[in-house]
């Protein structure tokens, strides 16, 4: 099976009201995003979950025109970053 024929989960720009977490959700799922936006704004007045729900989304999900999450590019930037430290320029090592 070739990766044009799996299904993903994106942000989408179609439908998108704020980061696209719902309308990427609902084309997943196979429903209509604003039964998503529905569910989270009913999880927001109680309790306040939906908004931290949505932003978990936001974080984790990747756009649609991007392979991989915010986060997944927050971690790989800082691994860039540990592995291309020059110790030679005076910086300490760190100890074991």
């Amino acid at each position: 099976m070739s990766d044009d024929n799996v299904k993903k989960l994106r942000r989408t720009h179609k439908g998108r009201i704020v980061a696209g977490v719902c309308a990427g959700v609902g084309e997943y799922v196979g429903i209509d995003a604003n039964m998503v936006r529905i569910a989270l704004a009913i999880a927001t007045l109680f309790g306040g979950l939906g908004v931290g729900v949505y932003v978990i989304g936001w974080l984790l999900i990747p756009d649609e025109q991007a392979e991989t999450s915010i986060v997944q590019d927050l971690v790989n930037k800082q691994q860039n970053r540990s592995t291309h430290t020059d110790w030679s320029s005076g910086e300490h090592k760190p100890q074991p």
